[in-house]
C-alpha cells in the first residue's frame, strides 16, 4: 500500500478547509495524523452539508484516516496535553500542523521547550497575519470580475474554495519538505502560510498579474468561452449539454474532421485572413468557429456526440449534476479504483475517496473512515503520551478529555 509518510506523526490542529485538507493528504500519504477538538466539536463540525442524522459531510469527508483526541483546551491542563504531544519523542513526532493563527500557547518559544526540532506549519489569511477567508481572497484577486459575463459591475463568484484547497495542499508540501529538511539537517522550523499569498501568488503565476500590469487592462468576461483558444459548451439534441475544448493542434484538427467542416473552415481562414491552427486566432474569432460546431452537435443526442468524439480523440465533457455524475459517470464510481464503499459511523455507507495517487501496479489504500470526537484519546495518551490508565481516568472524570459517541 502506499504510504512513504507512515514514519510521520503529526498533530493537527483546525477547522475549515485548508488545515483539514493539508491533515487529510498527509494522512492518505500514510502519517498518523492526530487532529485534537473541544467536546462538542469545533467551528466546522457541525458544517453543512449534513446526512439526516446530523453528521456534517463536511467534516468527516476532510477528516477520514485522522484519530482524535477531544480535550477540553479552554483548560490549561487540556493545552499542556496537546503541547505534551506535540513535543512527544519520536523520529517522526514534533509536527503541528494549524489555522489556528497566533495563539500564545502554541507560539514558537512554548513548544520548543518541550523538543527544540518542533516543526510547526501554520496558515493565516494574509501575509500580516490579518483575517481572510477564501470567500473574501477570491474577489480580491480579480477573478470574479473575469467569471461569467457581467465584469466588475456584476462579478460572478464560484462555488469551489479553490484557494483553500490550493493551500492546503501547498501546506501538506510545506510539512513535508521540512520534515525531509530536518532528517538531514536535525533542525525544526516553523513555517508561516497564507491563504492570499497561494492566491495571489497563483495568478501571478498564470501570468494574469503581469498581463494587467503590462496592458493596462483587465481581461473582460467572455461567459464559459476558453480563454486564448476555442473551448465552448454546446447544446444537444436531447437537451444535454457539452463543453468542447480545442487547445492543441491535435484537438483543433480531431474537432475539424468530426464535425466535417474543414471546408468551412479553410474558407472562414480565408475571409479572415487568419490561420486558425493558431490558438489565439482560435479565440480571437471563436464566434465563427462556434457556428459552424453548433449545427453538428445541436443535431445530435449526447449518447451519438460522445461516441463520436472520443473515437476522434476530441477533448470534450459533459454537464452534469453530481447526482447525475454518481448515476452515470464511471469515474465517480466503485468502478474507479480511487473510490470504495465506507462506512462511516453516523452516517451510514458512502462513496468515498482514497488518495488520488496511485502506486503503478499496486493495489490502493482505501478510505478510512473520520474519527468519533475523542474515539483515540486512551491510544494517543497510552501509547504516545505513556499515560498510565489511572491518570487517563482522571482525565475522564475531571472533563479534560471526554468521547463522543458514534
Amino acid at each position: 500500500m502506499f504510504g512513504p509518510l507512515n514514519h510521520l506523526r503529526i498533530v493537527e490542529g483546525s477547522a475549515f478547509v485548508a488545515a483539514p485538507l493539508a491533515g487529510l493528504t498527509l494522512a492518505q500519504a500514510g502519517a498518523d495524523v492526530i487532529r485534537f477538538d473541544p467536546p462538542g466539536g469545533g467551528l466546522d463540525y457541525r458544517r453543512w452539508p449534513r446526512a439526516e442524522s446530523g453528521r456534517s459531510l463536511f467534516w468527516t469527508g476532510l477528516n477520514k484516516g485522522k484519530r482524535s483526541l477531544c480535550v477540553d483546551i479552554r483548560r490549561p491542563e487540556g493545552r499542556e496535553l496537546v503541547q505534551a504531544l506535540i513535543g512527544a519523542p519520536g523520529e517522526g513526532g514534533g509536527l503541528l500542523l494549524t489555522n489556528f493563527a497566533g495563539m500564545p500557547w502554541l507560539s514558537d518559544e512554548i513548544l520548543r521547550a518541550r523538543r527544540a526540532d518542533v516543526i510547526k506549519l501554520e496558515i493565516t489569511g494574509n501575509f500580516d497575519s490579518s483575517n481572510a477567508v477564501d470567500y473574501t481572497v477570491n474577489p480580491a484577486v480579480g477573478l470574479p470580475a473575469m467569471t461569467g459575463t457581467g465584469g466588475r459591475d456584476a462579478p460572478t463568484n464560484h462555488v469551489l474554495p479553490a484557494w483553500d484547497i490550493a493551500c492546503g495542499l501547498t501546506a501538506a508540501f510545506g510539512m513535508v519538505s521540512a520534515a525531509m529538511e530536518r532528517a538531514r539537517t536535525g533542525q525544526g522550523r516553523s513555517i508561516s502560510l497564507a491563504l492570499s499569498d497561494v492566491a495571489f501568488a497563483t495568478v501571478g503565476h498564470l501570468g494574469m498579474l503581469a498581463e494587467a500590469a503590462l496592458g493596462g487592462t483587465d481581461r473582460r468576461p467572455s461567459g464559459n468561452d476558453l480563454y486564448g483558444a476555442f473551448g465552448r459548451d454546446f447544446p444537444t439534441a436531447d437537451g444535454e449539454r457539452v463543453m468542447i475544448v480545442a487547445l492543441t493542434p491535435k484537438q483543433w484538427s480531431g474537432l475539424v474532421k468530426v464535425c466535417g467542416i474543414a471546408d468551412a473552415v479553410r474558407g472562414l481562414e480565408e475571409r479572415l485572413a487568419a490561420d486558425l491552427k493558431e490558438e489565439g486566432a482560435r479565440y480571437v474569432h471563436r464566434e465563427a468557429i462556434a457556428a459552424l460546431v453548433a449545427p453538428w452537435v445541436a443535431a445530435r443526442p449526447l449518447a451519438e456526440v460522445a461516441a463520436a468524439f472520443d473515437a476522434a480523440g476530441v477533448s470534450w465533457g459533459p454537464y452534469q449534476t453530481v447526482t447525475e455524475a454518481l448515476a452515470r459517470d464511471p469515474r465517480a464510481s466503485t468502478a474507479n479504483p480511487l473510490f470504495a464503499m465506507l462506512e462511516q459511523p453516523g452516517v451510514g455507507s458512502v462513496l468515498a475517496a482514497g488518495s488520488p495517487l496511485a502506486p503503478a501496479g499496486e493495489p490502493r489504500e482505501p478510505a478510512r473512515a473520520a474519527p468519533a470526537l475523542g474515539a483515540d484519546n486512551d491510544a494517543i495518551l497510552g501509547d504516545v503520551l505513556g499515560l498510565p490508565s489511572g491518570a487517563i481516568g482522571k482525565l475522564y472524570d475531571a472533563g479534560m478529555v471526554a468521547r463522543e459517541e458514534s
